[in-house]
């Protein structure tokens, strides 16, 4: 079995555009690449779990995400660094749908279909959903990106520092 560490997309790797609809309004953070190489160095699974409302909206379609998606594995890919997987829940909110965030179905797929054990594992992510994930998949933690105090198992200034909390925890630094 493996650990994981689940990646809110926006706002977490990536700048957070309101319905981030082409390509070229994907734009990856600084130490994105350089967090996710670290975790992959370190035999962690990286997978992407986001929810695209945008697309139940009627802004983009999924043909369009699955193009935006191509970029971000570009430009981690010219840096070293990959995405194991990636899970989207294309629902409108009010559809209350099982996949969308914090509901676990997501992780609880990608467990499956890449011998993830959850347990072990962690959620980075920007909101507090993202920490409620990690509690609702029953993840060893969930880290809250923000640069002031708030709730969540921990709290990072960026995504790099959360990087670097969770491999000390680990041991690894």
């Amino acid at each position: 079995m493996h650990k994981a560490v689940f990646l809110d997309r926006d706002g977490t790797i990536a700048r957070d555009v309101p319905y981030c609809s082409r390509p070229e309004d994907f734009e990856l953070l600084p130490g994105a690449a350089e967090g996710i190489r670290l975790l992959n160095e370190h035999n962690f699974k990286v997978v992407i779990i986001t929810n695209q409302s945008g697309i139940a909206r009627g802004y983009f379609t999924e043909q369009m995400l699955q193009k935006i998606h191509a970029k971000m594995l570009k430009i981690l890919a010219e840096q070293n660094a990959h995405i194991d997987a990636i899970y989207y829940c294309p629902h409108h909110p009010d559809n209350k749908c099982e996949c969308r965030k914090p509901k676990p179905k997501m992780v609880l797929q990608a467990a499956t279909d890449l011998a993830i054990d959850i347990s072990q594992s962690y959620v980075i992510g920007d909101n507090e959903m993202d920490t409620e994930l990690a509690k609702r998949a029953g993840c060893k933690a969930g880290i809250r990106i923000s640069e002031i105090a708030c709730t969540g198992d921990w709290v990072a200034a960026s995504f790099r520092d959360a990087v670097e909390q969770l491999l000390r925890c680990e041991g690894y630094l």
